[in-house]
């Protein structure tokens, strides 16, 4: 069902983008029977063909869309545009934070603002820190450890209580614990 799907997909996006997100997924050598290669083969059947109508973009990490674009010679001449964007930086991510939390009806405290850029100076030289990704991740998780400090207040909660993080609910996160 590769080639209906592939095709539906490029159909939808005539006229407009097809954003295919973490595009070296596509391409596996490993698989015996690469399904990934097929749509490849597809996708630049119709680049080419409906090259004023649909504007394809592959996206993921830099090192990876290099192993990507080798894979197949056609590829790289028909994607004659490549763009870089570097990582936020840590007061975007700190801005970032604040707006998340904002936009979740949350506030940090004071404290709490303090100790989020403490975990984000820590996070983001760690393996594996995703820029946004790892602060939204990171204050969900934050959000985790305020639901389990408000049930154990065992009182009455308002709602400064409800919608406020503290400086306790980010530095519970095992980015502060010694190693």
């Amino acid at each position: 069902h590769t080639a209906p799907k592939t095709k539906e997909a490029i159909a939808r996006a005539a006229g407009g983008v097809l954003f295919i997100d973490e595009a070296y997924y596509l391409f596996r050598p490993e698989n015996e029977r690469d399904y990934g290669q097929e749509v490849i083969e597809i996708l630049l059947t119709e680049m080419e063909n409906e090259r004023g109508d649909l504007v394809v973009i592959f996206a993921g990490y830099p090192d990876r869309m290099a192993t990507f674009f080798a894979a197949n010679p056609g590829l790289g001449s028909r994607v004659p545009h490549h763009l870089t964007f570097e990582d936020y930086d840590h007061a975007e991510l700190t801005q970032i934070a604040g707006l998340m939390v904002e936009s979740e009806g949350f506030a940090f405290d004071d404290d709490a603002h303090k100790a989020f850029a403490e975990y984000l100076t820590l996070r983001m030289g760690q393996p594996r820190f995703a820029n946004a990704r790892s602060v939204r991740n990171a204050i969900e998780r934050c959000r985790l450890r305020q639901a389990r400090r408000l049930v154990a207040l065992d009182r009455p909660l308002g709602k400064t209580d409800l919608i406020t993080l503290t400086a306790e609910d980010v530095y519970g996160s095992s980015v502060f614990e010694p190693d």
